[in-house]
């Protein structure tokens, strides 16, 4: 799917889902319900995912519809960088995934390093936030911002039972990348954080 397809359908599906949140009258509820199921009709033309299961997709947002948040931590030990294969696709990635409510940010890297790899951990510096949309990634059905935050071990060795298999790779011996997650990209630039540790974060 192209992923001008799912932004169009997302943004629409956002107007649509605040105009429904403050509609002062049945007219402008029609026409944001109308414009919703124009979002609905574009993501089941291109991924032919059923009109029920999307809409439904599109009605959990409560509140006013803003982007989400994926976060993923950034671990190196000696120059390689911590990895995790996701069972979903059996892929790599960083360790990370959506933010929960009530937590935040650095708590959500060093969570998720702790749960994905096993190893503890402590948030030391913010190294990127990015639009996932600017970045080729496969298309999405939401818009989400990607923190990139540098997580330094507490110990060499796993504290944890780890949830995924996990390894440190050198920047020469990447695996092959989940790029629903991660991009080449992305990874080539935290190799570029880690020698140079006075930058200042990337912002899109």
């Amino acid at each position: 799917m192209d992923a001008r397809w799912s932004d169009w359908a997302a943004r629409l599906n956002a107007i649509a889902h605040n105009g429904l949140l403050y509609a002062q009258n049945h007219f402008d509820l029609e026409r944001y319900t109308a414009v919703r199921q124009i979002a609905v009709e574009i993501l089941e033309a291109h991924t032919g995912v059923e009109p029920a299961v999307i809409r439904d997709f599109f009605q959990r947002e409560q509140g006013y519809a803003t982007p989400k948040v994926e976060v993923r931590g950034a671990v190196f030990r000696q120059g390689k960088l911590l990895f995790v294969k996701e069972p979903e696709d059996g892929l790599w990635s960083l360790p990370g995934g959506w933010a929960d409510v009530g937590e935040s940010p650095s708590h959500a890297a060093v969570r998720e390093v702790l749960e994905e790899a096993g190893y503890s951990t402590r948030a030391a510096k913010l190294l990127a936030v990015y639009d996932r949309n600017k970045h080729p990634h496969p298309a999405i059905a939401h818009h989400a911002y990607k923190l990139f935050i540098r997580c330094e071990l507490l110990s060499l060795e796993p504290t944890g039972k780890a949830e995924a298999e996990a390894g440190f790779f050198g920047e020469d011996a990447i695996p092959a990348l989940s790029t629903m997650r991660v991009t080449a990209e992305q990874i080539a630039r935290l190799f570029e954080h880690d020698r140079h540790p006075d930058w200042l974060a990337d912002l899109d």
